[in-house]
């Protein structure tokens, strides 16, 4: 008997490499040769060592700072790291539903039955101990692979949490420095409207001044009030941006407003902008992307609980085995004949309920179809991404080299203006036009610098600057990840 059923188990172990429901294939992505827009921003090669801290490129300490702040203590970097640890401890769970089940228990009673359950017979012959112990073992034999579609999935479960992370590490870099950007410059935009506020009441001063001898009127001086008072009614609306802008900041490297609003309310200028990053090619992208990775792992763990599902159309067989000891007498526990031993093969006939094991394979397939169709989904807005990373990085940089001409011409303009007015060539309003050109080129101008600043870092989240080149389909997520490290995930083999 011992025999024929250690004979099953070596079967069943040796059945187990065979598993019924489909074999996960990589599917198709959505084919293209090139980007639209490659050539128009390709001045520099893709480096993968410096776009994987591609803040740096921007040359600005502060920057720099918050990112690596926030990639150690933003909360939704934790949610996905927590995440990734639950799908790592399924996944040993899954890996060890392979293996016999153990348990062991042990008993000690002190039975006493009354006098109607035994008549005739004094207290004390109506007490009774036992004892007892035992070791005991099950273990589902996988015939038709149910277990081992399960640890797949979990295999594929776990890759797609962690590319998940990837993901969330590369929108929170970029969210930090497009916030980042926004800060500086609206501080920009609040040290242009200050200045111009001072010039525009040197002006009025000098048009009431003007007005007082004759040489000027009211009309004049109410124009230069006027202007005067619509540039002082954009700074409280700059200054709530900042604040804004600040908090989100704060938000972003897991920090409350109060504890960093002295760091951030102090002024700075905006950074220089390094060189576009050539996006390479479609390929190489999608290898790039976790988000993608992420959908083609969640179309694998899928396609594998289809196997799950399949298997429930057999039976499962399980081998049993319990070892153990019975005695009246604690001291008898161990004694060569209060040894106990059971042995045995189940069969489970739930797999008889076939209209129910149907509709959950067709469930499961329908769940791959979701997973497929949001693969390619992921793909395609992959490719949106970055083409409209592209074009706004080009048209951004060519208008902020246009408003950056009209700020300075602008700015000459006002200065001319000024001159011809205290000589008599021009009247009044010519010189307050003047002036408010000014302002307003200068301000459009600070606005195409943080727009082309936010659509390079966009490019970068396109190209998952920020986050290695990683992804490998048949590697494992490593072991949890430290506080101290920089959270970042190498796909590789662990056990």
């Amino acid at each position: 008997m011992v025999r024929n059923i250690l004979g099953i188990g070596v079967a069943s172990a040796l059945l187990a490499a065979c598993a019924v429901g489909p074999d996960y294939v990589r599917p198709n992505a959505p084919q293209a040769d090139a980007f639209v827009q490659a050539p128009q921003v390709a001045e520099a090669p893709v480096k993968t060592s410096s776009d994987a801290e591609f803040w740096r490129s921007f040359d600005d300490p502060k920057l720099s700072a918050l990112v690596e702040r926030a990639l150690l203590e933003n909360h939704d970097i934790r949610i996905a790291l927590a995440r990734y640890d639950a799908s790592n401890a399924l996944l040993r769970d899954a890996r060890y539903a392979r293996l016999p089940t153990l348990s062991a228990t042990a008993d000690a009673q002190d039975v006493r039955s009354s006098a109607d359950q035994l008549p005739g017979y004094s207290r004390s012959e109506r007490d009774n101990h036992a004892y007892s112990g035992g070791l005991g073992a099950v273990w589902e034999l996988d015939f038709f692979g149910r277990l081992r579609r399960a640890s797949e999935a979990g295999h594929a479960d776990a890759q797609a949490a962690a590319a998940d992370l990837a993901a969330m590490q590369v929108a929170i870099a970029a969210s930090v420095a497009e916030s980042w950007f926004d800060l500086r410059g609206l501080q920009a935009q609040l040290e242009i409207a200050r200045e111009n506020a001072t010039t525009q009441e040197r002006t009025l001063k000098l048009l009431e001044a003007r007005t007082q001898v004759g040489v000027g009127d009211a009309f004049d001086v109410d124009r230069g009030r006027a202007q005067l008072e619509t540039t002082q009614s954009r700074i409280p609306s700059l200054e709530a941006a900042e604040a804004v802008a600040a908090n989100r900041i704060a938000v972003l490297v897991g920090a409350t407003p109060e504890s960093m609003a002295a760091e951030l309310m102090s002024a700075g200028p905006l950074p220089a902008l390094p060189a576009a990053p050539a996006p390479g090619t479609p390929s190489d992208l999608l290898r790039r992307r976790p988000d993608v990775a992420a959908a083609e792992r969640r179309v694998a763990a899928a396609t594998a609980r289809v196997g799950v599902a399949t298997a429930d159309l057999f039976p499962r067989f399980t081998l049993g085995a319990l070892f153990g000891t019975q005695a009246i007498a604690s001291s008898a526990l161990f004694n060569r004949d209060s040894e106990t031993r059971v042995l045995s093969l189940g069969m489970d006939g739930s797999f008889l309920n076939v209209g129910r094991v149907r509709a959950r394979i067709a469930a499961a397939n329908a769940q791959t179809a979701e997973g497929l169709a949001g693969y390619q989904q992921t793909v395609l807005r992959a490719l949106e991404d970055t083409e409209n990373a592209l074009v706004r990085v080009d048209r951004s940089r060519k208008e902020a080299a246009h408003l950056e001409q009209a700020a300075q011409a602008g700015t000459r303009a006002a200065q001319v203006a000024r001159l011809r007015l205290d000589n008599g060539a021009i009247d009044t309003l010519d010189m307050l036009e003047a002036e408010r050109a000014r302002l307003d080129t200068q301000d459009a101008a600070v606005q195409g610098q943080v727009r082309s600043a936010v659509a390079t870092v966009q490019l970068y989240a396109a190209l998952a600057g920020g986050w290695p080149n990683y992804i490998a389909a048949e590697s494992l997520p490593p072991a949890p990840i430290q506080a101290s490290d920089r959270r970042t995930v190498a796909m590789e083999e662990t056990d």
